[in-house]
């Protein structure tokens, strides 16, 4: 059943409408890179930088070689730092566009079924913004494990696998259900679940691809709640 909601998921990724979506995600995602990497820099030079270079008054002046390797290390922290933000700006930009890749694949696959309801504005922000914290919150649990050799790599996937999982699951589930039969039909489907945060979370492990992580969770998701409501028709939550 995930691997025939992947499979699918897949392959709406390529639908023209889809790829509209992409487009526009990505070009909001690098915009909010560019600015976030200014703002950054122009924070570095103005707050640390005269730390670093001595200029402050009472510090010794560095200069030459130490202050040009305080430079580098900087530039890699900046460049680090960035990197670390490109899931989660990702993650809450793609939160705004979920319910248009969701219409997408509703009508694509099930055009017999009743379409799911698009969450109001304020909800909607609310979700990315959660998205974003889920993200964020995995990463950075996942990067803190990184220092325990033999269990990181383990840690990042089930971090990522339960957190966005969940969140993206619940995603699918609310279209067609409350909040709170929508938490209770993923609890109770928790291992399939599981299993499919697993396949996204392994989308997000690869560098460039994991662009499309939420593009890809979203569809996958309401795959599989449609599959999971079919092979569960009398669960009322």
């Amino acid at each position: 059943m995930v691997l025939d909601a992947a499979r699918l998921a897949l392959g709406n990724l390529f639908a023209p409408e889809t790829r509209r979506v992409f487009w526009k995600v990505l070009g909001l995602t690098i915009l909010v890179l560019i600015v976030l990497w200014f703002a950054l820099r122009e924070s570095f030079i103005a707050f640390a930088w005269p730390w670093v270079s001595g200029y402050m008054p009472g510090l010794p002046d560095w200069t030459g070689w130490l202050t040009v390797i305080f430079g580098i290390m900087a530039s890699i922290g900046l460049a680090l730092s960035l990197a670390l933000l490109l899931a989660p700006v990702t993650a809450v930009i793609a939160g705004f566009f979920l319910d248009d890749v969701a219409e997408v694949v509703e009508a694509r696959d099930y055009p017999g079924d009743p379409p799911g309801r698009a969450l109001p504005l304020w909800p909607a922000i609310a979700g990315s913004l959660k998205f974003l914290g889920v993200v964020l919150l995995g990463n950075l649990i996942a990067l803190f494990l990184l220092f325990i050799p033999g269990v990181n790599l383990i840690a990042f996937f089930l971090v990522n696998g339960y957190l966005l999982g969940r969140e993206f699951f619940e995603f699918a589930a609310m279209r067609f259900r409350s909040p709170e039969e929508a938490r209770l039909f993923r609890a109770k489907h928790a291992s399939t679940v599981f299993l499919a945060g697993l396949l996204v979370a392994a989308f997000l492990a690869v560098p460039v691809v994991n662009l499309l992580t939420p593009l890809f969770a979203a569809g996958m998701m309401v795959h599989l709640h449609k599959l999971l409501s079919r092979a569960d028709p009398g669960f009322r939550g």
